[in-house]
């Protein structure tokens, strides 16, 4: 399978991955043939990237670090509980969910054996939903890269539970921000963004209401948009004051809106999101944290098509895992851009004259 623009699809291609909506359902099944009228759908509700069967990568496989089961039971419970405290602020009345922490501790108990099943599988999963869905979708994203972020570093069980739920309801307090700027399809004036930065405070409030949910997993929520350096809110606290389990998911979060499509902006690719990351180490974010994030997350994700120094466009067809900016690429065409009637492939770590100079959904 490949990664397409949806504006790159045509007529005839062959959807290679479902598609999930925001509360986990199948909005477009694998193995679906589209057609022109699909295809403007997929622009209207602005699905950004589509993954598509093709007879030169049928063998690339792109494998979720959770099986797509777990995905669609998280995206289902972080759809009900945030429309839950949505229609909450309507009626004025107050979330105390006396089974809440039993849900999402028994949803953890299957991302952290799906996770434990796949240690060796790199996170590289783009996104792929509609920019109405972003919130549920991103919390889902955050809570299972937050998780394996705190398995790669040892965390025992326990604390990747409460690490895994603080991440995955992190922006629980956006549901008492009101839905006017929270869906303004332009920038943030400065009284607007004054407003939303309050929901990490309301995040904390909802979440310590909870029974059975940790002051941990609830101060993911009051810290996730604080900095290394000290200049993030709601507090602007440095590093020494800052738990762990937020400094995982302030780098998550960060990660995956940057390559999420947005109301204002479109979405960027792995490696520019990467770029925007590590430049913030030990300012924005903890560098140590950082360098397990890169050894976790692939920079140029399976099915992504690159352009090389040569003019050659190429698929990424495998990883490199100690060296992520030098995958394995499989060349489509010559550097005239003439289709290769037998592709091949060439290690970019045995060819260092060989670069990748951009990627796209092509």
């Amino acid at each position: 399978m490949r990664l397409v623009a949806t504006s790159n699809l045509e007529d005839g291609y062959v959807i290679a991955k479902n598609i999930l909506n925001d509360n986990g359902q199948i909005l477009l099944s694998s193995g679906v043939s589209l057609t022109n009228s699909l295809i403007r759908r997929l622009e209207q509700i602005n699905i950004p990237y589509v993954y598509i069967e093709d007879g030169r990568t049928d063998d690339i496989l792109v494998e979720d670090i959770v099986s797509e089961e777990t995905r669609r039971k998280a995206l289902s419970k972080v759809h009900t509980t945030m429309t839950t405290l949505f229609d909450s602020q309507k009626s004025k009345s107050k979330l105390a969910s006396p089974t809440l922490a039993k849900e999402f501790n028994k949803l953890f108990d299957d991302i952290i054996k799906d996770l434990q099943s796949n240690k060796h599988v790199m996170y590289q999963m783009v996104n792929i939903h509609q920019k109405d869905d972003y919130l549920y979708h991103h919390s889902v994203n955050v809570g299972i890269l937050s998780s394996a972020l705190g398995m790669s570093l040892g965390y025992n069980n326990s604390d990747i539970r409460e690490l895994g739920i603080g991440a995955m309801l992190h922006d629980i307090g956006k549901t008492k921000v009101p839905m006017e700027i929270l869906c303004k399809p332009d920038r943030l004036t400065t009284e607007e963004f004054d407003i939303m930065k309050k929901h990490a405070e309301y995040g904390y409030e909802i979440l310590k209401s909870q029974p059975g949910i940790s002051l941990k997993s609830a101060h993911v929520a009051y810290q996730h948009h604080e900095r290394y350096n000290g200049t993030g809110y709601p507090r602007q606290i440095q590093s020494q004051d800052q738990h762990d389990f937020a400094k995982i998911v302030s780098i998550t979060d960060v990660y995956d809106a940057l390559t999420s499509n947005r109301v204002y902006r479109a979405s960027h690719l792995p490696h520019e999101a990467f770029e925007l990351i590590l430049g913030g180490g030990d300012y924005h974010f903890d560098h140590k944290i950082i360098k397990k994030f890169v050894e976790n997350i692939a920079i140029y994700p399976l099915g992504v098509t690159v352009k090389l120094n040569t003019g050659q466009i190429a698929v990424i067809s495998r990883i490199n895992p100690s060296y992520p900016q030098r995958p394995v690429v499989r060349l489509l065409t010559d550097p005239n851009g003439k289709h290769l009637k037998i592709p091949y492939e060439i290690d970019l770590m045995s060819n260092f004259t060989i670069m990748i100079v951009s990627s796209s959904a092509g």
